[in-house]
């Protein structure tokens, strides 16, 4: 057997939120929301996967969104990788999903609580090793609940998880193991597939059980995703090494500037304007001729020649 990652948008929305899947994605949020005890009985998905209509690779499958029996409203999305502004689009997510149940002029009193179930393929929160991180609104100094948590933001880190096949206990190990590691299997293991919801969700999973246009899909939309993680990546590296040189520059400004006051005393505000923009290679050249300079003449000709 081979399967296909859930953490590919097209193949999470196909196991999660496809009508037949129901099941799956009330065993899922029963595992990450309430520990595993089976408060949600029922459930209706609001925007799901329809298999006749395959999205081509510039559009994009919005995340799961389903109503739970009580009327609570619950967002879910597989976030593969950082973006610009990522805790404004989650925090934006989850009060459109609050706001969005009522009409103009409709009572509160009609609003139901809305969760945000959000698994991220990278590390969101440095200062803990926790994997599920559950939030609601607090007091900020005594950390009292407020608002009852009719708002709540809820993150899975998948790459915090380092559990073993042999190591899944609880409900929600079983999972985060599926969706971090099904790819690496090449058959369903017992102890997931005493999981009927699970095993169910790795039969979808299945490459065997795909037609050749949703492997197709799925392919381009792996592509896309390592593609996109790559530019991060690059971007992230290019940001710290700009980050590093102006550092460098600034520190070297700050010391032609000592050595300056020192010899010479106080220079126009042309003079320092002139230096505060030299690239840091010339910066760097500056500091090590300056102890030729007689006078500030020798200086304004060397700013002359190499600005």
């Amino acid at each position: 057997m081979k399967f296909i990652s859930p953490k590919i948008d097209y193949a999470f929305k196909k196991i999660f939120g496809s009508v037949q899947s129901t099941d799956i994605l009330i065993s899922f949020l029963n595992a990450i929301i309430y520990g595993g005890e089976k408060v949600i009985q029922s459930l209706t998905i609001v925007n799901p996967y329809n298999p006749g209509q395959l999205l081509s690779l510039k559009d994009t499958y919005l995340d799961i969104k389903a109503v739970l029996a009580d009327g609570s409203i619950v967002v879910i999305e597989m976030q593969v990788a950082r973006m610009s502004g990522f805790n404004k689009r989650v925090a934006y997510n989850l009060a459109k999903a609050y706001a969005n149940q009522l009409e103009t002029g409709e009572d509160y009193l009609l609003l139901n609580p809305a969760i945000a179930v959000t698994i991220t393929d990278f590390i969101l929160f440095k200062k803990t090793e926790k994997v599920i991180n559950k939030f609601v609104f607090q007091e900020k100094e005594k950390n009292f609940e407020c608002l009852e948590e009719e708002l709540q933001l809820i993150f899975v880190e998948l790459p915090k998880f380092k559990k073993a096949l042999s190591e899944l206990n609880s409900l929600a190990d079983k999972w985060i193991y599926f969706l971090k590691e099904a790819t690496r299997l090449d058959s369903i293991p017992e102890n997931l597939g005493e999981v009927e919801e699970i095993e169910k969700a790795l039969n979808i999973a299945n490459k065997i059980n795909l037609s050749t246009e949703e492997l197709d899909i799925v392919e381009s939309r792996a592509i896309a995703m390592q593609d996109e993680r790559g530019r991060i990546a690059y971007a992230e590296e290019q940001g710290e090494a700009r980050g590093e040189v102006k550092g460098r520059q600034k520190e070297a400004i700050s010391l032609i500037m000592v050595l300056i006051n020192q010899r010479f005393g106080e220079v126009s505000e042309d003079i320092k304007s002139r230096i505060e923009t030299l690239p840091l290679t010339n910066l760097e050249s500056l500091v090590k001729v300056f102890l030729n300079f007689n006078s500030l003449t020798d200086l304004e000709n060397w700013l002359e020649e190499n600005s």
